[in-house]
């Protein structure tokens, strides 16, 4: 996903193991992996391209697409998918029931482990009573309880930024409507909030930087995760003390979003609103009502408690909690494998099912889920055999920490142990870091590779290796077909955010595609305007069009895509330790 840098470090951290139950018990993973090691295999020059296949796939895909049908099943008929809930478990039942429909084998869902309480908004609203009548545009953050109905309350904007501010407050916040958040600057949109990347930006994304902070993270991004652990730390406290003084709600302000993207009526309701740092754990439930406001609302009601203004705001908020131990689960189904040898590898492709609340969850991620349904869909309508097994997984608790494909990962294929120091152990699980060498299971030498699509409704303008330098003139071959597709770009960077990630931690080839940003990150990333009307259905059809083929090709080769080293998180820690008496005339340290 193409999302903030910091995002993409947390992420890339992940190594919590989680344990896994078989929620519709799937057929038995095979007992041995197959007799050639993915790591030595010799890959050709040249590539084996089926060109009458890509023809029959291009037709398919473009000119008999269904994949406008299944999105406003899945985000008019279902709606928002926040892991655990109700319209969650909609979703899980209606993709393994609508992939059976179109002749996958196997659908059924697997449960990757206990999330925590399942949670749904029924009704959310606020109005400002006076100075003046208005109507605010607000909605319940996730996991907030209740109100007892309709509140009215004086608004009150309060500040914490350490432990002494709290005695500013004591005793003064009873009944009323707290403002929790500064005012922040909105500037114009004076840019396009839809664009689409240029031929010098895909020539710049192709370039591979060498740069001081390639082997760690930099200085800059260490920054802004000691700021964010910072804010992690307090956060906790500051809801506990909201509930403690007895107050009726509280209205924060809604984030921003790139070249003005987050005013004018849009709102982003995600973990970045929410009062507390995992409000789903029922012995961390957020104890007072909360919801974000569209700046413009808060902005009002902000500036007049600056100016010392009588402002009070009626609020109702009306949620539903449907258990405190509520299990999450991925919805996985196949078109199994032909060929004698190689039928029991297996070719991958998904995205992440859940979503946030604020809109119907369309372009994060109904698109990636939708296209690879589409991909399949294709595949089997055109007959085709694949040599390799096709598996699609759809994948649920990726936007709390990619918890759906991180557990698939580690009950089928390895994991690594995460560090227990007593610093680790007060980040969250998905943050804390890798120890000792990955464990692997037989099942992993079976995956040739991972395809997923997670950037929204934009068209495939190419594919991040993740630094799997061997393939990527692989691909260049793959996508010479395509160029008029608008597919034409390759660079070896990493892309993170998202569920391939889950399978590049436990050395499986594991890809992201380029895509078109258009109005992603301005406008409907997590935002109240991620809904159907924001999908593009002629670059949906190419994105489905162009995974069929990917995935197509990658069952039919001889061998099993490259992969790069195994993964062992304790041997790179050392690796980057400077090396050891290089420097003329130094002395040792002193041991103490």
């Amino acid at each position: 996903m193409h999302v903030l840098p910091l995002r993409c470090v947390l992420c890339v951290s992940l190594a919590a193991a989680v344990t896994l139950h078989a929620a519709d018990k799937p057929k038995a993973a095979p007992a041995a992996p197959a007799a050639t090691d993915p790591y030595a295999e010799v890959q050709p020059a040249t590539e084996n391209l089926d060109l009458a296949m890509y023809q029959r796939i291009r037709e398919e895909g473009l000119t008999h697409s269904h994949v406008m049908e299944f999105a406003s099943a899945l985000s008019d008929g279902i709606g928002p998918r926040l892991t655990a809930s109700p319209n969650a478990k909609k979703a899980n039942e209606w993709t393994r029931d609508t992939l059976t429909k179109i002749g996958l084998e196997n659908a059924h869902l697997e449960d990757w482990g206990e999330f925590g309480m399942g949670w749904q908004q029924l009704n959310t609203w606020a109005r400002m009573v006076t100075p003046d009548t208005a109507v605010l545009l607000v909605q319940a953050t996730p996991w907030s309880p209740s109100t007892s109905g309709p509140v009215t309350g004086d608004v009150v904007a309060v500040t914490i930024q350490d432990e002494k501010d709290f005695d500013k407050y004591k005793g003064k916040l009873e009944g009323k409507v707290v403002l929790f958040g500064a005012m922040r600057d909105v500037p114009p949109v004076d840019k396009a909030l839809f664009t689409r990347y240029t031929e010098k930006e895909l020539e710049d994304l192709a370039e591979f930087p060498v740069n001081a902070s390639a082997a760690g993270i930099p200085p800059e991004m260490q920054a802004r995760l000691r700021e964010r652990m910072e804010r992690f730390r307090m956060i906790d406290k500051i809801a506990q003390f909201f509930a403690d003084e007895k107050v009726a709600a509280v209205i924060e302000p809604s984030r921003g979003a790139p070249d003005g993207g987050g005013s004018g009526g849009t709102f982003f309701d995600d973990n970045g609103a929410t009062l507390g740092r995992t409000p789903y754990l029922a012995d961390k439930k957020v104890k007072v009502p909360v919801v974000v406001a569209a700046i413009e609302s808060y902005g009002r009601l902000y500036r007049l408690t600056q100016a010392h203004a009588p402002c009070t705001v009626e609020i109702n908020v009306e949620t539903k909690f449907t258990g405190d131990h509520e299990h999450g689960y991925n919805t996985v189904a196949e078109i199994p494998g032909t060929d004698p040898k190689l039928k029991d590898q297996v070719v991958m492709l998904g995205g992440h099912l859940d979503s946030w609340i604020a809109g119907t969850g369309a372009t994060d991620n109904g698109a990636g889920t939708i296209v690879a349904m589409e991909a399949v869909r294709i595949l089997k309508t055109l007959g085709v055999k694949p040599r390799r097994t096709i598996r699609i997984a759809l994948w649920t608790g990726e936007e709390q920490g990619l918890f759906g494909s991180k557990g698939y990962a580690t009950e089928h294929f390895g994991s690594a142990k995460t560090a227990t120091t007593p610093d680790q152990m007060q980040l969250p699980e998905f943050m804390r870091r890798a120890t000792g060498p990955l464990e692997v299971k037989p099942e992993q030498k079976l995956i040739s590779g991972y395809f997923n699509v997670d950037n929204g409704s934009g068209k495939i303008r190419g594919v991040y290796t993740q630094g799997n330098a061997a393939i990527a003139p692989i691909f260049a071959q793959w996508i010479a077909p395509l160029k008029d597709l608008g597919v034409t770009t390759i660079t070896n960077r990493n892309t993170g955010g998202t569920d391939h990630l889950s399978f590049d931690a436990v050395g499986i080839p594991g890809f992201q595609f380029i895509q078109d940003e258009l109005d992603y990150e301005t406008r409907t990333h997590h935002s109240n305007e991620d809904v159907y009307e924001r999908l593009q259905s002629a670059d949906l059809r190419q994105i489905a069009t162009v995974e069929a083929i990917f995935v197509y090709n990658a069952a039919q080769r001889d061998q099993m895509l490259p992969r790069k080293p195994l993964p062992n998180p304790e041997q790179e820690q050392k690796l980057r330790e400077a090396l050891p008496g290089i420097f003329p005339g130094a002395a040792a340290p002193e041991q103490k």
